[in-house]
């Protein structure tokens, strides 16, 4: 049977994750009875932990601001998966934060972690883009705090800008660093990456996002939208069929007779013609624009004379 003092530990860890909790949810959680329960809470305000309660619908137990706690713990299970996270991401730049983690853990835990760290090789995603934190962190927090921004930012073709937009919210989507927002200059939505943004600046004007906002699938929805160059491309394959080819920033796919077309837009036609277009395994014909148009005839010319046995040395 659990100790006392176990049993306090425990509601303190309650506390932490979950502040509001009420007295009942406590006992619950606990395996107690309310009384008990409060007499756990009791031990926490003897050990110094300051522990306010509230009544009403939405009181409970919640551990005071500046409040002092115990060093976190961690299961060798989450130690296991935090390393596994930091691997599968950018574990060069995490290195350090990883290392103090570890010199911080018991040493029968962390043993199994560091073995893992030491001999899991990992190959890095080069799609990945890791943005600056700090300029992140003041996205997150102009997002929370409802506040329009203006951003500096950078395009691929190298051509900076500075924008006013409502940040609606930060997503991560493969390996990449997205906002989600309504651009002002564009007067539409608009999803640009984090680690293009070169500056930040949190204004005073608040503002109110959609209501029902899903920001994963808005921002699927807009990846191929609002770039400069348009691009129009028509398969002869059902639509069935080519959507399983189809990402979302490659732009609409829609019906069209006895096939479908795919419209957007992309920041990059040489990209879009190689890495996308050329995968694709149905016939298709590109309609526009004049950009992508160039970029499939560039690949076509490169992918003939790799065929033209006139052309080796």
């Amino acid at each position: 049977m659990p100790s006392p003092t176990a049993r306090a530990l425990r509601a303190l860890e309650i506390l932490q994750a979950r502040p509001g909790t009420t007295a009942d949810q406590l006992a619950e959680r606990l395996g107690v009875t309310e009384r008990a329960a409060r007499r756990y809470v009791g031990i926490l305000r003897e050990a110094g932990i300051r522990v306010d309660s509230t009544r009403g619908p939405h009181g409970g137990y919640r551990l005071r601001r500046g409040t002092r706690l115990s060093p976190v713990v961690f299961t060798q299970d989450e130690v296991l998966s935090l390393v596994m996270a930091v691997l599968d991401s950018h574990p060069t730049a995490t290195d350090s934060a990883l290392t103090k983690v570890l010199r911080a853990l018991p040493e029968d835990i962390a043993h199994h972690a560091a073995v893992l760290r030491e001999h899991a090789a990992t190959a890095p995603d080069r799609q990945a883009a890791r943005p600056d934190p700090a300029t992140a962190s003041a996205l997150v927090a102009a997002v929370a705090a409802r506040h329009r921004v203006v951003i500096a930012y950078r395009g691929t073709s190298g051509d900076e800008w500075r924008a006013k937009v409502d940040p609606w919210a930060v997503v991560v989507r493969h390996g990449r660093w997205y906002l989600l927002c309504h651009s002002h200059r564009a007067d539409a939505v608009r999803t640009y990456r984090v680690d293009r943004i070169r500056a930040v600046v949190r204004t005073a004007r608040e503002f109110q996002p959609p209501a029902d906002l899903d920001p994963v699938a808005t921002l699927e929805e807009n990846l191929g939208r609002g770039w400069a160059h348009p691009t129009r491309v028509v398969f002869d394959a059902p639509l069935d069929a080519v959507a399983h080819w189809v990402r979302p920033p490659m732009g609409r796919l829609e019906p069209l007779g006895d096939g479908c077309v795919l419209v957007g837009s992309t920041g990059n036609p040489a990209m879009y013609a190689q890495e996308w277009l050329a995968a694709m395994p149905f016939p298709f014909r590109v309609e526009g624009g004049d950009a992508l148009r160039a970029a499939v005839a560039a690949v076509a010319d490169r992918f003939a004379a790799a065929l033209d046995h006139r052309a080796m040395p």
